[in-house]
């Protein structure tokens, strides 16, 4: 007698066969891995396969593998993360896709296949930079229009490269380098000869 995971686990290598870059089981849960190319494809017969029903998407993320394992990752460096539920079968799938190109990291959208992948695309893209082709509207959501870069990158500063202020005299918000200084915390040692005995 199989188990649940095993039963999901043959349905997808059924149904996703050649698309199917990787397929883990660890902890419970299955994460598998597509191409790029075959992403789109691939997540129609996640939620449309008779076997699967994948039929709601509960969320999306961007994925910096930068410094992954302490920098010894060598593979793609962005990537979008999908967590599927299929309500009829009761169980969860960890899907994988990495964009081919790090200096301009472009993957399919989704959001025609689940709307709810529209602002977890959008917010993939306004952290990380990743492009989503084919999303109709592909604007940032978290972070201020004028604002410069993708603030969940890792090479990414942590003060930021502007900070943003009202200027009275000028009555409106404006946009200035960093103002913030650079500071080393030294911690203040109390040293007592007595110190816990009574």
């Amino acid at each position: 007698m199989s188990t649940k995971l095993e039963s999901l686990e043959g349905a997808l290598k059924e149904a996703l066969a050649e698309k199917l870059q990787s397929i883990d089981r660890a902890l419970g849960e299955i994460t598998i891995v597509v191409k790029s190319a075959d992403y789109l494809s691939a997540m129609q017969i996640l939620r449309d396969d008779q076997r699967l029903q994948f039929s709601q998407l509960t969320d999306l993320c961007g994925m910096d593998y930068s410094t992954y394992g302490d920098g010894a990752w060598s593979g793609a460096r962005f990537a979008a993360v999908v967590h599927l539920l299929s309500i009829h079968k009761n169980w969860r799938v960890r899907v994988r896709t990495f964009a081919p190109d790090d200096a301009m990291p472009i993957i399919p959208s989704i959001a025609e296949l689940w709307s709810s992948a529209n602002w977890y695309e959008r917010e993939a893209f306004d952290l990380f930079g990743i492009l989503f082709d084919g999303h109709n509207d592909l604007r940032r959501i978290l972070t201020d229009y004028g604002f410069i870069g993708h603030p969940f990158r890792k090479d990414f500063p942590v003060s930021g490269y502007v900070e943003m202020r009202y200027d009275p005299e000028q009555k409106r918000v404006i946009y200035q380098p960093v103002t913030i200084e650079p500071r080393e915390n030294v911690p203040r040692v109390i040293r007592e000869e007595n110190y816990g005995i009574k």
